[in-house]
């Protein structure tokens, strides 16, 4: 369904930016008064990484006045072969700020706001309520919950997507005309059910195409054309290059949100049966203790302990151990000092979990590594020399 406007134009168009836009105000539904409502247009866009890095570029190219950034990470060497606004030299720097010196590179009259941090309940209705759209390109449960309240509250429409493996969703929630994202998705996956990028994998393309669709998106609310994605979601799988798209609706009986509110299981810091205090360790401890003889579990799999491992660790690939348990471990069930680490924590906080019950009652500790070998890398020279 056609939609009106989301944003009033802005002042007329120089000669240099009618040359600039020439070959999209050339399009009817554009014209020069789409072109100036782009140009006025304040959008926020959540996560400088897979989603949030070509919808940026896409954006900035097509003229939108004003991008916020929100992302409190840095470049990672793994992040380059999708998050393709990022580029080697920008290594270690804060994607905010590589994300902005690309889009000032693309297009020097598009202001760019930057924010390095991470979105929580005491800071994201403000953060939302002061732009007019908001493009959800976040990795995570609790941020995606905390945008959807937050546009409730305020009103402001939010394009989301989402992508596993090699599938891709995209829809617009838009409050008060058509479904909201706690409607579609009223819970989170239980924790482990829905596994990240590092752990599942997934081809560059396919960010890159449902950040673009996302992108695609933007432009159409703001200048109130084509038919946006109101209460339809749409599904790409990469693999068989198919897609169909599903009707949304409002549930009813689901009272519109007051407050923001992030699900038990969306929070880390909430979960239940995850590793408490006393089964984690994190980078320095580790290291003070290595050399106590304690016994190392890289859960990861074979091509990625190839590309470095801490000395001395022992591989079990966490599927290994979800199958065969404590037996799978030296020693079996034998107890002593034993820690599990992966790349970022998650699935050695897994194998933790599903180990707990045949540990009991034996002697020594079974913890796992906060932060996993990235946090390992990152945590001196001495940590680094192990990945050489």
């Amino acid at each position: 369904m056609t939609l009106p406007p989301l944003v009033e134009p802005g002042p007329d168009l120089t000669p240099a930016q009618i040359d600039r836009y020439r070959r999209q105000i050339t399009l009817a539904a554009i014209g020069t008064l789409g072109q100036r409502r782009l140009r006025a247009a304040r959008v926020l866009v959540i996560g400088a990484g897979g989603l949030g890095t070509p919808a940026l570029q896409y954006l900035a190219g097509a003229g939108i006045g004003t991008l916020g950034v929100v992302d409190d990470d840095v470049v990672d060497l793994s992040n380059l072969h999708r998050q393709v606004i990022h580029d080697t030299d920008g290594l270690g720097a804060a994607k905010v700020d590589s994300a902005a010196a690309a889009v000032g590179r693309l297009n020097p009259e598009v202001t760019v706001e930057t924010y390095s941090v991470r979105l929580t309940a005491q800071n994201v209705v403000d953060l939302v309520g002061s732009y007019d759209l908001v493009l959800d390109g976040a990795d995570n449960f609790a941020t995606r919950y905390l945008v959807a309240d937050a546009s409730e509250i305020t009103g402001v429409p939010v394009v989301w997507g989402a992508i596993l493996r090699h599938h891709g969703q995209v829809s617009v929630f838009w409050p008060g005309r058509g479904a909201h994202y706690r409607d579609v998705f009223p819970e989170p996956p239980a924790p482990g059910e829905a596994p990240s990028c590092a752990e599942a994998g997934v081809l560059g393309t396919l960010p890159g195409l449902i950040g673009t669709i996302m992108a695609s998106q933007v432009i159409q609310l703001v200048t109130g054309t084509g038919d946006p994605l109101v209460g339809r979601l749409t599904l790409w799988d990469e693999a068989t290059s198919s897609t169909r798209s599903l009707r949304i609706e409002r549930d009813p009986e689901r009272a519109s949100a007051t407050r923001v509110e992030v699900p038990a299981a969306a929070d880390p810091s909430c979960r239940t049966g995850g590793p408490t205090t006393d089964e984690t360790l994190d980078a320095p401890a580790l290291r003070h203790l290595l050399p106590t003889g304690l016994t190392l579990i890289d859960v990861r799999e074979p091509w990625e302990t190839a590309a470095g491992t801490i000395d001395g660790a022992l591989t079990v690939p966490l599927g290994e151990l979800m199958e065969r348990g404590a037996e799978a471990l030296p020693g079996g069930v034998g107890g002593g000092e034993v820690v599990l680490y992966c790349q970022g924590g998650s699935r050695s906080a897994r194998a933790l979990e599903h180990l707990r019950p045949a540990w009991s009652g034996r002697e020594g500790h079974l913890r796992h590594l906060d932060g996993g070998y990235a946090a390992w890398v990152a945590g001196g020279p001495e940590a680094r020399q192990a990945d050489l």
